[in-house]
């Protein structure tokens, strides 16, 4: 059974989600909504012509901070030294950018501008954060996602890079302050190959509630 969210603050049990992972209809994406959703599990993911859309897939795809595979060209690009790490220094661009340069196989994107205010939102309320690469002084790659230091979880949103590695090189650097600060593990949502080359893997749904509380 479908279920049609209002104005109120709930969520189904992320095991009533459908055999693709989709759990809910609507809503909004106030802070509040989002705090929950991302505590219990859940994420949205829509597109523009689409209603707001919640998901809770079963597998779900996770990097354990320590499994992180820094293969070698990542490792020679680490010891050059020719890119700034910052954290949380450009939020807004670093999502705006995330949502406009082009991805191999992918025709358009799903971070909406109403998605946009939604973590710039999130941001101000110190719940959403960016990793920023930087490159003679211009943001050439980064990530942002949702940091969850009471569950030492965080739930990765999405990446972007304009020169070879920056993405990757952000990501190391996520996974290295997982993995100083004791996080539990880094969510990715859905299989992708790309993540699966730097180390993440699948879980059963299961096994990511049960580690997430």
């Amino acid at each position: 059974m479908m279920h049609y969210l209002t104005e109120k603050l709930w969520f189904p049990a992320p095991s009533e989600a459908t055999l693709d992972g989709l759990l809910a209809i609507g809503g909004d994406l106030s802070v509040e909504r989002l705090l929950l959703a991302y505590n219990s599990g859940i994420f949205p993911w829509f597109e523009d012509d689409q209603p707001t859309l919640w998901w809770s897939p079963d597998p779900r795809m996770v990097l354990f901070p320590e499994k992180f595979n820094v293969s070698k060209s990542l490792r020679k690009t680490l010891k050059k030294g020719k890119f700034k790490i910052t954290f949380n220094q450009n939020f807004s661009e670093v999502i705006k950018k995330c949502a406009t340069v082009p991805r191999k196989g992918q025709a358009g994107t799903w971070i909406t501008k109403e998605m946009q205010r939604a973590y710039i939102a999130l941001h101000k309320a110190w719940v959403a954060v960016s990793v920023e690469v930087w490159e003679n002084d211009k943001l050439v790659g980064g990530l942002y996602g949702i940091d969850l230091p009471q569950k030492k979880v965080f739930c990765g949103e999405s990446m972007f890079s304009l020169v070879s590695d920056a993405s990757k090189v952000a990501f190391y650097h996520l996974s290295e302050y997982a993995k100083a600060n004791n996080y539990k593990f880094i969510d990715c949502q859905i299989y992708n190959e790309h993540l699966e080359s730097l180390g993440a893997e699948e879980i059963g749904r299961g096994s990511f509630l049960a580690l997430l509380q």
